[in-house]
């Protein structure tokens, strides 16, 4: 294969000194400059769970209900008042995020020979864990791992630094870790900690002279034998803060290094998404702004300061906690209520168009807009600015504070977070054609607008195992 070889030895030296051995990972890389996948929505025509019975409007109807379930089991206690205080160190090891509802899947390819699997990739949390099966009387079916196939395949010891950082872990008999994750739902999964080389292909790689693939040694994942509750998809790869995230054990390979983007197209369009980890997750568009994260009880949540909300000259500030997670999982933004009451109080004024009653009750502003032209609509929707900590301001068009949710029907994509868990959320609409990026050696999150279906093109979508 094309590329550098890292040395294994040197990694895991590196990962003494950084990681308390939480990751001896080992990359094969084109170049040392990252890598892109594509960041498949659950409803997008190359998805295998997309509903070809359902029309465009009745798709965005199921992500605003999925939306309500994921955002009602985010805790308030996870966000700290104080920016700076050092964070308790639980890494991951309890996700609060509900595993069903779930918006992007990215594939990836597991072991020596390799199987092909289709994740949730979630940024709301860190282990990487898929299904996998010990039963050597039968096959495995499409979508399931099994390891005594796989000549890369390895245990994780109990003593080790990544059976740490699980707060619900125990022992097997040989002294292997065994993990039990819970998630906010009530789901659970549980197996055997393991090591695997996990392949991604590189999409934009495919369109030149470099290597298609990049090789990761002793990736740490659970291999799940046991799950309680229903879990659509292969498996699940965090892309969360905490330890045994796919972005922090990348993080430790340093031709890599901690950091990953995204792209995400609108809903509705014929196009894919990009997720780029390495130097591909620079954001350097025109306009970019960039806000440090903030601590957080659970590492896992990228977690940022809004200072405050503005339109035109009217500026809202928080009445609440300052802090609101970006999270692509999430489908709608949630803010505090009496800022959102205030907001929507605000744009009634402003939007001139008949109002109109929100499907289910689900949304707090919505217009009929079925007798105005396309580009009327959007001439009377003002810019809704987030001013974030540092200075950053990221500017939302009609298109990250509006989506249209039935014909003729066209509603602000904001809710009020739940006085059970107050916590403000920036959804995957408010960052549509937006190219986000994560460092987690600066600490930072940056933000720039982008013309997704055009710059990630290049992306191709993979075959994912049919279901």
């Amino acid at each position: 294969m094309a590329g550098t070889t890292v040395s294994r030895a040197l990694l895991l030296l590196v990962g003494v000194v950084l990681t308390a051995q939480l990751c001896g990972c080992t990359a094969y890389v084109g170049r040392g400059e990252g890598f892109s996948v594509e960041f498949i929505h659950r409803d997008d025509v190359r998805s295998p769970y997309h509903d070809p019975s359902l029309t465009a409007h009745e798709r965005v109807l199921g992500a605003v209900r999925r939306s309500t379930a994921r955002a009602a089991v985010l805790a308030p206690s996870h966000v700290r008042g104080d920016d700076d205080a050092p964070a308790p160190s639980t890494d991951g090891a309890v996700s609060e995020v509900t595993s069903k509802p779930f918006e992007y899947l990215m594939a990836v390819t597991v072991g020596t020979p390799s199987t092909r699997m289709l994740a949730i990739a979630d940024t709301g949390s860190d282990l990487i864990w898929l299904n996998c099966t010990d039963d050597k009387d039968t096959p495995p079916p499409t979508g399931v791992f099994y390891p005594a196939n796989s000549t890369t395949f390895g245990l994780v010891d109990c003593d080790s630094g990544a059976c740490r950082a699980l707060n619900d872990a125990s022992c097997t008999q040989s002294n292997h870790c065994k993990y039990l994750y819970s998630y906010g739902d009530g789901s659970r999964t549980s197996g055997l900690l393991s090591t695997e080389t996990f392949t991604f292909d590189d999409g934009v790689a495919r369109h030149s002279d470099e290597a298609a693939s990049l090789r990761v040694a002793n990736v740490n994942f659970g291999c799940s034998t046991q799950n309680a509750g229903t879990f659509p998809a292969d498996g699940l790869v965090g892309l969360g803060g905490g330890e045994l995230s796919l972005v922090t054990q990348l993080g430790n390979d340093t031709s890599i290094g901690g950091k990953f983007s995204y792209c995400l197209v609108p809903y509705g369009l014929n196009a894919s998404s990009a997720l780029n980890f390495g130097a591909r997750a620079d954001v350097t568009e025109p306009g970019a702004a960039t806000t440090r994260l903030v601590r957080s009880e659970i590492d896992t949540y990228y977690t940022v300061k809004l200072e405050s909300i503005k339109i035109g000259n009217s500026s809202f500030k928080p009445h609440g906690s300052s802090r609101i997670i970006v999270d692509s999982g999430t489908t709608l933004t949630y803010l505090d209520k009496e800022v959102l009451d205030t907001l929507v109080e605000d744009l009634t004024k402003r939007i001139k168009l008949p109002k109109a009653e929100s499907p289910e009750k689900l949304l707090q502003l919505c217009f009929d807009i079925s007798h105005v032209r396309e580009g009327q609509v959007e001439a009377s929707l003002p810019d809704v600015t987030l001013q974030l900590g540092g200075g950053a301001a990221v500017t939302l068009k009609a298109e990250n504070s509006f989506v249209v949710v039935q014909e003729g029907t066209m509603c602000l994509a904001m809710a009020a977070a739940s006085q059970q868990n107050p916590v403000s959320i920036l959804g995957n609409i408010a960052q549509q054609n937006m190219h986000v990026g994560y460092d987690l050696d600066k600490r930072t999150v940056t933000f720039a607008p982008a013309d997704c279906a055009r710059s990630y093109a290049s992306v191709p979508a993979p075959s994912p195992s049919p279901q």
